[in-house]
């Protein structure tokens, strides 16, 4: 399930995502903007995406869904804000004493593990940002990191894409596989269990036709934790080694840039 940012009124969403006076803080028989959009995230943490609705967080305060309609127009309005609000969760300082390198690691850490502590964040669509303050909040901590590059302004917008890509792209792997195994009641080591004998069967040349994904299909990722499914633990490898590859990358555009 995928949804679209910026699916309400124009003015209407960007003056409720900046608290604009008509719309701050007001609250009526413990009813209020806040008091909604964080009963919404927990029905979405809970939950997930497919689960949010007004009639959903209407009961989740024991109240009706009209009830909450002057504070917060419609679903759509719901979600910027709520996917804003978190945004807000995330640090938004990172010591540099130690150089931008690993101020980014840090940084590319803490993101991933936001992702997956609220899942349905990454449902919300890049295609079109909500443009909240927390938003901008998340790019500048991110800018400020990686101005310490020295790199080109215009090298730098497609280092900061990289980055985010490769971090939100990590998570979503993650979010994915979990999702998998609850929604279809079968985890990961049993779906594969499932289908490597009838590989086998059906494909008994498999190692010749395709001799490089054997080779690479044998070296299964490290693991400290046995305990956790497959997938994740070869997602986790996965991350920690594109990170400093990506990272090696950025160096080496540095060192171009002043060689």
């Amino acid at each position: 399930m995928v949804v679209y940012a910026g699916q309400g009124d124009a003015r209407r969403s960007m003056s409720l995502l900046w608290r604009a006076p008509e719309h701050r803080e007001r609250s009526k028989g413990g009813l209020s903007l806040d008091v909604i959009v964080d009963a919404a995230i927990g029905v979405a943490d809970e939950h997930g995406m497919a689960a949010l609705s007004m009639r959903a967080v209407g009961e989740r305060l024991g109240r009706t869904a009209m009830a909450l309609y002057t504070y917060v127009p419609n679903k759509a309005e719901l979600i910027d804000l709520m996917y804003d609000k978190v945004l807000g969760e995330l640090p938004g300082e990172y010591a540099l004493d130690r150089g931008w390198r690993v101020a980014l690691s840090a940084w590319a850490r803490d993101t991933r593990g936001f992702f997956l502590w609220h899942p349905w964040v990454l449902q919300v669509s890049q295609a079109r940002p909500v443009l909240g303050p927390n938003e901008f909040r998340m790019l500048e901590t991110l800018l400020r990191i990686l101005r310490e590059t020295g790199l080109d302004v215009q090298v730098l917008r497609g280092v900061v894409g990289a980055v985010m890509q490769f971090v939100r792209g990590s998570a979503e792997v993650i979010g994915d596989a979990r999702r998998a195994a609850r929604d279809t009641g079968v985890s990961d080591e049993e779906w594969w269990y499932a289908r490597s004998p009838v590989l086998e069967e059906v494909a008994p040349d498999f190692a010749t036709r395709f001799p490089l994904a054997t080779w690479l299909g044998g070296a299964e990722a490290p693991a400290d934790d046995e305990c956790t499914p497959y997938l994740e633990r070869e997602a986790e490898w996965n991350f920690t080694v594109g990170l400093d590859v990506l990272l090696d990358g950025i160096e080496a555009t540095v060192a171009r840039s002043v060689g």
